[in-house]
């Protein structure tokens, strides 16, 4: 169903009858023959390069090698006109009898329209959010959280077999902090004096709940153990409550994860995960022992001027050597780092894309390193970074802090503007660019509020269908019965619908392929726009009105093309994570 993928393959069988010959006797390659919408409509419905690509390597002029391929598409029954333009590019305008038929198709796709192969059944693993549990869910987290969740939707779509996975950020001296923090509430909670919370400590009031339910199970058990122990439990249980509250909080922004990964299985059996990550690349012949220079700037906590075991990453586009055990024996961060990314790949993943936060650049370039290193050529390792969102109360912008305890939540951003304002806008800007949220312009009802533009698009389409039955006497329409009606289409705003329509299979495609789900916001926005339109162009002229009580024949028709533009909605709002609603409240 993706046109420009159809008229590719006829536009490669007309230049491979006219028997071209490379100049230097090799073969032609029609690899880079593209084929797209023309920048200005008034050229035309597809736009092609071949005869720009393949001019050089033929040695022909271009517009006179246009003007002989144009002359052979000229006899395709589907064209109407073949036109040069420019320095040799063909625009093509099809029958309107083309588009006729590719709506009664759409029709009978259905909801399904746009669903692609693609992707080819690659196994596909989308890691984002990834917080750590160490408190609620803040808008801080939103961003990342929308674009995860809507490109694995949009890959899906197009045909990859995708795991959404979280990984839990369960080791490490975080987790340490927040158990000692969820110790003192603790002993709040069995009415011990803890004074002020330390500085260094979590003093958020979400986790007076952990303490008072630490309390209710253990008494004042807890604190006649070694410490050790005591906060081995204290640990276990915040963890847990920690993740019961993420999930919830994620729920709320119709985030559902497929997998949620314990960084703490990679330390455990004594550390045999990393072990057997680090023993595999020593066998490739990436790990070597020696010293690292200090880096440029503030030193890490973790470096040390001591021989250590290290990761020649440079040798596989790195820009410097990673520490992998210190000289104590005891293993950094990015070891299991390294072992996590050796465990996807060995659950069959051959598309692993990060999801990180644009604090996370310095992790680019080492973990495209280290994927070179563990699978070679097997495996495509892609980070998206998601700036900071800035957000706006009043005017004035509201400051996080998880420490301070003094941050919005995910939850009462949800609360008070709604999970598809969130959604829609957080994909509203393409992820590696600065977002400011407005409270008072994602709740606005009005064309400048993208989201309500859009699902206004949708509700009205459903009024459509609502006073058409009224109006015919009719309950119920059949898809078959409208998709037979279409060939009564023939007003320019009904085809230029229906060609706007016919750019979603392409759009899934090239979105899923360039991991960009902001496309598929945008492209909403303009067939929203585009549907608006013509429905003012109704209003203006009654001839052109979707429901003509005198021609049931013309009305099931753009009866068809209503539904059409309805299925398309429902099924990209539905790949962000957004309603279609049936009429807007």
């Amino acid at each position: 169903m993706n046109i420009f993928a159809d008229f590719n393959a006829r536009i490669t069988r007309a230049v491979e009858a006219l028997d071209l010959k490379d100049k230097d006797g090799g073969s032609l390659d029609l690899s880079r023959i593209a084929v797209e919408p023309p920048r200005d409509a008034s050229h035309g419905d597809l736009a092609t390069n071949a005869a720009m690509v393949l001019a050089k390597p033929t040695g022909q002029n271009p517009r006179a090698l246009a003007e002989r391929l144009a002359q052979a598409l000229r006899a395709d029954t589907d064209i109407a006109a073949a036109d040069i333009a420019g320095p040799g590019f063909v625009n093509l305008r099809l029958k309107d009898a083309f588009w006729q038929a590719h709506l009664t198709a759409l029709l009978g796709e259905g909801r399904n329209y746009g669903r692609s192969t693609v992707g080819g059944g690659k196994k596909a693993n989308v890691e984002y959010v990834s917080a750590n549990p160490t408190g609620p869910m803040h808008v801080g987290h939103c961003r990342g959280a929308v674009v995860g969740d809507a490109l694995a939707n949009m890959m899906a779509f197009a045909g990859y077999d995708v795991t959404k996975e979280y990984v839990i950020n369960d080791a490490g001296s975080q987790i340490d902090v927040l158990g000692r923090s969820v110790m003192l509430r603790y002993r709040e909670a069995l009415g011990d004096d803890i004074g002020e919370i330390p500085a260094g400590l979590y003093p958020g009031d979400y986790l007076i709940p952990v303490g008072q339910a630490l309390a209710g199970e253990f008494g004042r058990s807890l604190l006649q153990m070694p410490d050790e122990e005591a906060l081995a439990i204290v640990k276990d249980r915040t963890i847990d409550a920690m993740m019961a509250m993420i999930r919830e909080d994620l729920a709320l922004l119709n985030v559902h994860h497929d997998v949620f990964f314990s960084e703490r299985t990679l330390h455990a059996d004594n550390a045999r995960k990393i072990r057997s990550a680090i023993s595999d690349l020593t066998l490739k012949g990436h790990i070597y022992k020696g010293k690292l220079p200090p880096p440029k700037g503030e030193k890490p906590d973790d470096w040390e001027d001591r021989e250590q075991t290290l990761f020649r990453s440079t040798a596989v586009g790195d820009d410097m050597d990673r520490a992998l055990v210190k000289s104590d024996g005891t293993f950094t961060y990015f070891a299991a780092d390294v072992a996590y990314l050796k465990d996807k790949v060995d659950r069959g993943f051959v598309e692993l894309i990060y999801v990180l936060g644009a604090d996370h650049g310095g992790y680019v370039k080492r973990l495209e390193a280290l994927a070179r290193a563990i699978a070679g050529d097997e495996v495509k390792l892609t980070v998206l970074l998601c700036q900071l969102v800035r957000l706006f109360r009043d005017g004035e912008p509201v400051r996080m802090s998880k420490r301070s305890g003094d941050f919005v939540t995910l939850r009462e951003v949800v609360e008070e503007v709604g999970r598809d304002p969130i959604r829609f806008m957080m994909l509203y800007r393409k992820n590696d660019a600065p977002l400011d949220f407005d409270f008072a312009k994602v709740t606005e009802q009005s064309k400048d509020n993208p989201v309500f533009y859009v699902q206004y698009a949708s509700a009205r389409c459903h009024s459509v269908f609502r006073q058409a039955s009224e109006q015919l006497g009719e309950a119920n329409f059949d898809r078959n019965r409208l998709a037979a009606a279409t060939a009564s289409l023939t007003d320019e705003g009904e085809i230029g619908l229906i060609r706007k329509l016919a750019e979603y299979p392409r759009l899934i495609e090239s979105a899923a392929l360039a991991l960009e789900p902001h496309r598929l916001a945008f492209y909403l926005y303009d067939l929203a726009s585009s549907f608006h339109g013509h429905w003012n162009r109704g209003t203006e002229n009654p001839d052109l009105r979707f429901v003509k009580v005198n021609d049931r024949q013309l009305t099931h028709a753009r009866l068809g093309l209503v539904q059409a533009v309805s299925d398309v909605l429902t099924s990209g709002l539905t790949l962000i994570g957004a309603d279609a609603p049936t009429e807007m409240r």
